[in-house]
């Protein structure tokens, strides 16, 4: 099966280290402290924890502006509101609540940068569904200026596009340009624990080379923790997704690549198959005898008048990815994804048209050719 897969797409190996723009130096690392695995102090279940324990003393006083209501059913929507409003305790509350968990952002960052895997880190970008709010915001800025105050020169950055659409977007930089040639979209998937989404992604590419002005055009939510259905019962529904969005697209007139870049929670192995980190997917998908990658070839052997290739890759890797285009003024980056837990991954580009590599071979140029007049002379 594995054989297969790799001769289906010819362009590449599934959770491949080296990429066409980035070399990924590490991802999906569990890394541990006294407590447990670090992701644990940093995740959306996290916060809701720390907040709850914020509203424990007003409780007892009966004076809890937010009711009866449990901490993880209030939505960010709501915290963000009480933010400004005119409740300070609320407020208080809140901000107490991000306080908290930058520190606990700032410690866990920490640890990342002192492994070997993410030394030299120059700037983080943060991801997850905890980004799209205020208080994501400014815990994530909080946590920068930690930190800073510690003499750790970090750029820590929310990530530029939806958080919902990072991950197909991204999925543009699995694959190599050439691919594009001829065509104006892709298809991508990105699979949660919660979600499987699906998008016709818009490449853009005569508005920018590099990818910055890419496009979710549509996409397809299924809440399948809320179905729970079977291993089997998943790959049928995302394969009907894949194909009534190939139907829209051909309607709408899109030139669809033969491609289908996939993010996926876990340690992808060369072949598609995943390693672990799998567990919160409907059925064991970390078992030999299944493979994604495959099972999509087999339901959509073609896309257009071509061959479907299919890449996989880790869903943190592949929502930092939808940073390229912005990340080339440095060398190292890395990214982390604030959700059910706390996904990672660290990038060291490989292709630079600008920033500090354009600066570095410029500043080459002339010392070569200031040496060379003086030879002359």
């Amino acid at each position: 099966m594995a054989e297969e897969v790799t001769t289906t797409t010819g362009i590449g190996n599934h959770g491949a280290s080296r990429l066409p723009s980035v070399s990924v130096d590490s991802f999906n690392i569990e890394l541990k402290d006294d407590e447990g695995f670090l992701g644990d102090r940093a995740s959306k279940g996290a916060f809701r924890k720390i907040f709850d324990r914020w509203r424990r003393p007003l409780r007892k006083t009966g004076k809890d502006p937010f009711g009866e209501v449990p901490s993880e059913q209030i939505s960010k929507k709501a915290l963000d509101d009480m933010l400004i409003g005119d409740d300070s305790e609320a407020s208080a509350v809140v901000h107490s609540a991000i306080e908290e968990f930058a520190q606990e952002l700032a410690y866990v960052t920490r640890r990342f940068l002192r492994s070997k895997d993410w030394a030299k880190t120059e700037r983080i970008v943060v991801g997850g569904g905890f980004r799209d709010s205020r208080l994501g915001e400014l815990a994530i800025a909080r946590a920068e200026i930690i930190l800073k105050s510690e003499d750790l020169e970090i750029e820590m950055r929310p990530i530029g596009f939806h958080p919902d659409e990072a991950a197909l977007i991204g999925a543009l930089h699995l694959a190599p340009s050439w691919i594009f040639e001829g065509y104006d979209s892709i298809l991508a998937v990105d699979i949660g624990g919660t979600n499987i989404r699906c998008g016709v992604v818009e490449t853009r590419l005569k508005k920018a080379e590099d990818l910055s002005k890419a496009n979710v055009w549509k996409s397809e939510l299924w809440r399948h923790a809320d179905d729970e259905p079977s291993r089997e019962g998943a790959v049928k529904r995302l394969v009907r997704m894949l194909k009534h969005l190939i139907d829209a697209a051909d309607e709408e007139g899109f030139k669809l690549a033969p491609f289908i870049g996939i993010a996926c929670p876990g340690v992808i192995k060369e072949d598609g198959g995943i390693e672990k980190g799998a567990q919160n997917l409907p059925g064991n998908w970390e078992s030999s005898k299944f493979n994604l990658p495959s099972s999509l070839v087999e339901a959509i052997p073609v896309i257009g008048d071509h061959d479907t290739a299919i890449l996989m890759h880790n869903d943190g890797v592949v929502q930092g990815l939808a940073e390229v285009p912005f990340m080339q003024d440095i060398e190292r980056w890395g990214v982390l994804t604030i959700g059910t837990g706390l996904g990672n991954a660290r990038f060291t580009n490989r292709r630079k048209e600008n920033g500090k590599a354009e600066k570095k071979n410029g500043e080459k140029k002339e010392a070569e050719k200031k040496v060379a007049e003086k030879d002359k002379k």
